[in-house]
């Protein structure tokens, strides 16, 4: 292999790897606002047990900076769920179907080389060639392709 493929197998495996990126953020932001949410609510809590007023202008605020943060969530969301979506479609156009199993268990699945191995009852080594005949067949987007090049 070449030092010229080898780099062109990298790129596809970083823009494979990209779906578990995506999904990863998503849980962040997710898990961004929750954290938001609670710690408003957390900050209304006596020790006292009596019941206080909270100025408006505070829960106002709060409001605004929360509807902020849920709308960009929301903007950012569709963009990763479309990344996933491109990265699934495109494996979706390889011809072989083992190849497109090895790269959907592997980038979308997150699973591991010996669960695939299992789940497809093949070898390591099977597998591993599988891999290696579908990141060879597997084609980039053009956008990304122009920057190997």
């Amino acid at each position: 292999m070449t030092d010229t493929e080898r780099e062109e197998y990298e790129k596809k495996k970083e823009y494979l790897r990209g779906y578990e990126y995506a999904v990863r953020q998503m849980q962040r932001h997710a898990e961004r606002i929750t954290e938001m949410r609670l710690n408003r609510m957390g900050a209304a809590i006596r020790i006292d047990g009596m019941p206080h007023a909270h100025s408006s202008s505070d829960l106002s605020s709060y409001a605004v900076k929360l509807d902020e943060e849920e709308r960009k969530y929301l903007r950012e969301r569709y963009k990763r769920i479309m990344k996933c979506k491109e990265i699934t479609d495109r494996i979706e156009m390889l011809s072989d179907e083992d190849e497109k199993d090895v790269l959907m268990y592997r980038y979308v699945r997150l699973m591991k080389w010996e669960d695939i191995c299992v789940k497809m009852n093949r070898s390591w080594k099977q597998i591993h060639r599988i891999h290696a005949r579908a990141l060879s067949n597997f084609r980039l987007p053009e956008k990304i392709k122009d920057d190997i090049e």
